[in-house]
């Protein structure tokens, strides 16, 4: 009996032991494990889980821009895309026109009937109403002058004006001869695709050789800066931002400097967006464009950016920005989106102002330079 009750005891004892080896390696694994932590988007700081919430958020909007599905690591920025054409992007700008079209090109003569559908068609595309009576105009002109007599030449005529119309404008983005980096300006409303279409700027022109700094100094705009320094991490571009809130002159103005002390190609300038009627906006835009200038850089470029989608409201976007900041010229966002594609030919019409960018899809490689040309063919192709 006393045989028994010691291999019974012996027998507990070695199932503690191996019980306690099994469990405790797991204990302590458990215990070398860090707690977990919300970090920033941007540096190593801990941040509250609502910011990260929302920085999650914003990388997610700008990796679906991007149509990015790897890690940021595995990112390749040199691999180029093609490059898409205006006649497969045009889709819905061409539709606007294609049933009036037809029917003017059936016709077997130009009269009043002709010369009202024609009209009725640009006001449709949003060439609007000055840009529409002008361009009938020149081409009641060219008509009598050429002896056009049906509604195929008639066309034929309407392409080739609405092309005179687009070409004779200098697009290439200007990159300064001086010392110190080139600054281009970016301005435009909330919500037009602003600090996305900086980030697609900075992978462009980081492709093509320049060594890029982008500025957050859009300091209103919740998650406007994480936004744009994830863009700057994507591209391979240097990155400036300041405190929420804060002045976006003297962020532009620390950009430029930090850019020049790094010998720095370009800085590329996010500015704020806020309410495009309000005058003091628009005085504060006009400090920002005189501070840029007052540092080491140069600005070479003041560049608006206008939702396509948003057709004559874009135009009287155009005029207010020109007379507050003096630009360059515009950047067309979602113009694959968009039936208004007449924006483009009121745009040089009543502005002067060359569109020299285009958005044509969502990705990176879709914000090509404007092709006038190009562009009036994919209208009427």
């Amino acid at each position: 009996m006393t045989v028994i009750l010691i291999i019974v005891a012996v027998v507990v004892v070695l199932g503690l032991i191996v019980g306690f080896g099994f469990i405790a390696p797991r204990n302590r694994r458990g215990s070398l494990e860090p707690p977990s932590k919300h970090r920033s988007l941007v540096d190593d700081r801990v941040v509250p889980p609502e910011e990260a919430e929302r920085a999650s958020l914003v990388e997610a909007e700008v990796a679906a821009d991007l149509e990015i599905r790897i890690p940021v690591e595995d990112v390749v920025v040199d691999a180029v895309a093609e490059r898409p054409r205006f006649r497969d992007r045009l889709g819905k700008a061409r539709a606007a026109l294609s049933g009036a079209m037809g029917s003017i090109a059936s016709r077997s003569k130009i009269d009043a009937e002709t010369w009202d559908e024609l009209e009725e068609a640009l006001i449709l595309a949003d060439v609007g109403v000055g840009s529409t009576q002008d361009l009938l105009d020149h081409l009641r002109a060219r008509v009598k002058a050429d002896g056009l007599s049906n509604g195929e030449e008639l066309l034929g005529a309407l392409k080739a004006e609405m092309a005179d119309r687009l070409s004779g404008f200098d697009r290439e983005l200007k990159l300064s001869s001086e010392s110190g980096p080139s600054v281009w300006l970016f301005v435009g409303v909330n919500g037009v695709g602003k600090t996305t279409t900086i980030g697609k700027v900075g992978v462009r022109e980081v492709r093509e050789g320049q060594t890029v700094l982008m500025a957050a100094g859009d300091t209103f705009r919740a998650a406007a800066a994480e936004q744009l320094g994830m863009w700057a991490e994507r591209a391979g571009a240097e990155f400036v931002r300041g405190n929420e809130g804060g002045d976006p002159s003297a962020v532009i103005f620390d950009g430029v400097e930090a850019a020049s002390a790094r010998n720095i190609d370009l800085v590329l300038a996010d500015t704020a967006g806020r309410l495009h009627n309000n005058v003091n906006l628009m005085e504060e835009l006009s400090k920002v464009r005189r501070v840029a200038d007052k540092g080491a850089g140069n600005v070479t470029e003041v560049l608006l950016v206008i939702d396509a989608t948003t057709g004559q409201n874009g135009l009287v976007q155009a005029k207010q920005f020109t007379d507050a900041v003096e630009l360059t010229g515009v950047v067309l966002t979602k113009l694959d989106g968009s039936a208004k594609g007449g924006i483009v030919v009121a745009i040089h019409d009543q502005l002067g102002i060359p569109v020299k960018l285009v958005g044509l899809g969502e990705g990176a490689e879709d914000l090509v330079s404007f092709d006038a040309q190009e562009f009036v063919e994919a209208l009427f192709a």
